[in-house]
């Protein structure tokens, strides 16, 4: 069985994090979302409801385990005795950082690749960054996260009229 493991904060999981992982299920058995604790970034969601929100939007999803983790990424994907990582990439810009990280990698264990799938076009302005930032000046998000995710945004910041 090929088990890749699709890592990030997803803080929060949006329509381009989905896109990806659709596209890596054509490709692998089984694939896990691990939700990384994140300790060099201010998360708006804590693990535990970053790991729901990713629950629930891949809950119609066969094959798909999410899971949180901590520490190295190479040592998670070790552990859970996976071949690959995915990572998607919505422009140039982000491909020389994520062209680093998998050099990094592969110095840590060339057994495990990389596999960068590109977002479609319509997910390629989306980042949980952007999201975090339009749904908290009140911006309008329908679309571009799934429904359970633009409701606990608006829980989120306190914005009335869901």
């Amino acid at each position: 069985m090929k088990t890749a493991v699709y890592p990030g904060s997803f803080d929060p999981i949006t329509n381009g994090h989905l896109d990806i992982l659709e596209r890596s299920l054509a490709i692998f058995d089984r694939v896990i979302l691990a939700v990384a604790v994140e300790t060099q970034k201010k998360n708006l969601f804590d693990l535990e409801e970053r790991i729901e929100l990713v629950r629930e939007a891949v809950r119609n999803y066969e094959r798909v385990d999410v899971e949180g983790f901590d520490g190295l990424l190479m040592h998670y994907v070790v552990r859970r005795e996976a071949g690959a990582i995915i990572r998607g990439l919505r422009a140039v810009s982000d491909f020389e950082y994520e062209f680093q990280l998998s050099l990094m990698n592969r110095n840590l264990n060339s057994d495990v690749e990389t596999v960068f799938l590109m977002t479609s076009a319509e997910n390629t302005f989306i980042s949980s960054s952007m999201i975090r930032q339009v749904s908290s000046l009140g911006g309008e998000i329908t679309g571009l996260v799934p429904e359970h995710v633009e409701r606990a945004l608006k829980r989120k910041y306190g914005i009335q009229g869901e």
